[in-house]
């Protein structure tokens, strides 16, 4: 990866952190609302609910951006975490936080989405 790359995606990774500790300042949608109509204390609480999902989220992507911002302080951006193969500059330049290749990252997908908690034997990071 040349430095011209990584400039760039250390760009879109600086703007997208600033973007984010913006959002993640603006918790007003988490407060508590009393009402006396039972109807709109459901429609607050989901309300809450999806504001909490949202910034959890939020929060997530921002950690991700921070680990891609420090991978490329220490050199080792653009390399998979778990086989140290190269990540492909297309999956770069669509997801710059990426911090395993396409085929370990449907590893950790597929995990996930079984509820497994073999992820760590699955990926357990080369040394």
């Amino acid at each position: 990866m040349t430095k011209t790359e990584i400039n760039r995606h250390r760009k879109v990774l600086e703007a997208r952190q600033t973007e984010l500790a913006r959002v993640l300042r603006n918790r007003e949608g988490i407060a508590i609302e009393k009402s006396p109509d039972a109807l709109d204390e459901v429609q607050h609480a989901a309300e809450r609910e999806l504001a909490i999902r949202n910034l959890d989220r939020d929060s997530h992507l921002l950690r991700n951006v921070r680990a891609a911002l420090r991978r490329i302080e220490d050199g080792s951006y653009g390399t998979c975490m778990h086989c140290e193969e190269e990540i492909s500059p297309k999956r770069l330049d669509a997801v710059p936080w990426a911090a395993y290749c396409i085929r370990c990252q449907e590893l950790v997908d597929r995990s996930a989405d079984e509820g497994s908690d073999a992820l760590d034997d699955l990926l357990v990071p080369a040394a």
